[in-house]
Order: structure tokens, then sequence, then C-alpha cells
């Protein structure tokens, strides 16, 4: 089961971490990722992270805004994202596969968590 929290309201420019705490004992044999979908929109990747934290993707539009990390001794991985945009506002949603390597397409994933709003005012 995955649990994402740390979505919000805030201003363009700002920053915001995400939180997703996993539950279970072998969290640390499961890549991770983060995705995001936006009203009217499909889901889309933004981050994932391999299982030992050696590798991470981001997509285009994440690149030198947002970083993914996990504590695996915590069951949780995170997103931090600064300078956040309008157009980054979305619910943004954890999602787990039980895999040692990254993945980036959403129907690689297994797990996923309810999502955490991410509003993003102009």
């Amino acid at each position: 089961q995955l649990q994402a929290s740390g979505g919000g309201l805030v201003q363009a420019g700002g920053s915001l971490t995400l939180s997703c705490a996993a539950s279970g004992r072998t969290f640390s044999s499961y890549a991770m990722g983060w995705f995001r979908q936006a009203p009217g929109k499909e889901r889309e990747f933004v981050a994932a992270i391999d299982y030992s934290s050696s590798n991470t993707y981001y997509a285009d539009s994440a690149k030198g805004r947002f970083t993914i990390s996990r504590i695996n001794a915590k069951n949780t991985v995170y997103l931090q994202m600064n300078s956040l945009k309008p157009e980054d506002t979305a619910v943004y949603y954890c999602a787990a596969v039980w895999r040692l390597y990254l993945a980036v397409a959403a129907t690689s994933y297994n797990y996923w968590g309810q999502g955490t709003q991410v509003t993003v005012s102009s």
C-alpha cells in the first residue's frame, strides 16, 4: 500500500516536497516512480528511481527543477519540487514496481498511491 502526501497550494516559483510512504518489509526491492495527471489530460511520467537510488530519470518537464529520492529504512520516496509553474498543477501519484531497475512507463508499475493534489497559482 502506498500513501502519498505533501500536496497543497503554492505560488509560482515556490516549492513543495511530496512524500510516499509504503507499507511492507520489501520496499528496497521496488523501483519507485512519480506520475501526475492534470484535468482533462492523460497521466504522465514525472520521475523514477531504482531500488538503491543509484539511478534516477526525469521527464523533460521535471529536469533541473524536481528531485526524486528515497530512504529505504523509512519505506519512503520523495519528490522535491522547486520553481513550480502553473502547468505543474495536477494530482501527483506515486507508484511501485517489484523490480530493481527504474521504469518509465505507467504500465510497468504494479502498485499506485491514492494521489495528492498540487495546485500552483500564477
